[in-house]
């Protein structure tokens, strides 16, 4: 049966996608926005946490990235939880953290925390900084921005595109969480539905953002990142195993990704940004994990129709997600 034929996708979110990115950024647990984002696969609400008995005990340090005492945190099972316990750690408002890094406090997007820790990383946390509001000329179709959102309904930028729109604009800069586009607040939403957002903003036109810059160390103030190089993906850590943070269901304890997984979830990654404007690696490995043992690009489409439809996948890019996937499987790199 060729591609595509017979697939019954469920109804595309509210609004039409961008430039986003799901660090392993996009988990999928955060609360439904004003858009009606929710979890990976749109909408849908997760399980509730599982008792603490099931939970692993695992013990992580952490620091606040701008400087601090070392805490120790545990008893979490999703990145919205890790969170609250890096709140209480340090008495801050959870809405205050932004996002994490592993093994290093810069605002680096190749060290973002996302679906897995690995059981030596060490966790720095990036809270809130400076507010501020920019215009932005909309000259060109594309911005040059790449979005990720922190698994507990902050959208941020990731990855800013040398020579782009954005990119002439000193006082944008990776890692500043995009609060609102002309006004309408964006917390609570998914990466695909802000990128969504700016692509529909029409071209020769001017808009406003309003922006949060992560508090920054000493050493960090005035640097400003074009964010990861492509197919850089995030290094998991020096442990034997990671703990996997799930949208629903209690983390566990896994294996290291072989390499054949973690090729494929990095080129994964990269046609998610190319095709949607968007990474995220616990969506890529996701897509992976639904279809390295499928036969066929139809297969592999079904499964995510099943389990992710509200993105609303094209066929030609379900089409080339198998053809990165098979290619990662014989070693063609």
């Amino acid at each position: 049966m060729p591609l595509g034929l017979g697939r019954r996708k469920k109804a595309p979110p509210l609004v039409e996608n961008e430039e986003a990115e799901p660090g392993r950024g996009g988990l999928g647990v955060g609360e439904p926005g004003p858009l009606g984002g929710g979890g990976v696969g749109g909408p849908q609400m997760g399980l509730p946490p599982p008792p603490p008995a099931l939970r692993p005990r695992l013990v992580f340090h952490t620091q606040l990235a701008h400087g601090s005492p070392t805490g120790r945190i545990e008893g979490f099972t999703n990145v919205k939880e890790l969170y609250g316990k890096i709140a209480e750690a340090f008495r801050l408002p959870a809405a205050e953290v932004m996002f994490c890094t592993l093994n290093t406090h810069k605002v680096d997007m190749d060290k973002l925390l996302g679906g897995q820790i690995g059981l030596e990383d060490f966790i720095f946390a990036h809270v809130k900084g400076q507010r501020k509001e920019v215009e932005v000329f909309k000259s060109e179709d594309a911005l040059g921005l790449t979005i990720t959102d922190n698994g507990a309904g902050y959208a941020f930028i990731k990855r800013i595109k040398e020579g782009s729109v954005i990119d002439h604009i000193q006082l944008i800069s990776v890692g500043d969480m995009i609060e609102a586009i002309n006004g309408q607040s964006l917390l609570g939403c998914r990466h695909y539905e802000v990128a969504r957002l700016l692509k529909e903003l029409p071209r020769g036109r001017t808009f406003t953002l309003k922006l949060t810059e992560p508090r920054k160390a000493f050493d960090m103030i005035s640097v400003r990142s074009g964010g990861g190089r492509p197919g850089s993906g995030p290094q998991m850590g020096t442990g034997r195993g990671t703990l996997r943070l799930r949208s629903r269901g209690p983390a566990t304890v896994e294996e290291l990704p072989s390499a054949f997984e973690e090729k494929a979830i990095e080129k994964v990654d990269d046609l998610l940004e190319s095709y949607m404007g968007i990474r995220d690696t616990e969506l890529a490995a996701t897509m992976v994990e639904l279809g390295k043992d499928k036969r066929n690009p139809d297969e592999l489409a079904e499964a995510l129709d099943e389990r992710l439809g509200d993105f609303a996948f094209p066929d030609e890019f379900v089409f080339d997600v198998w053809g990165a996937i098979g290619d990662a499987k014989v070693g063609r790199y």
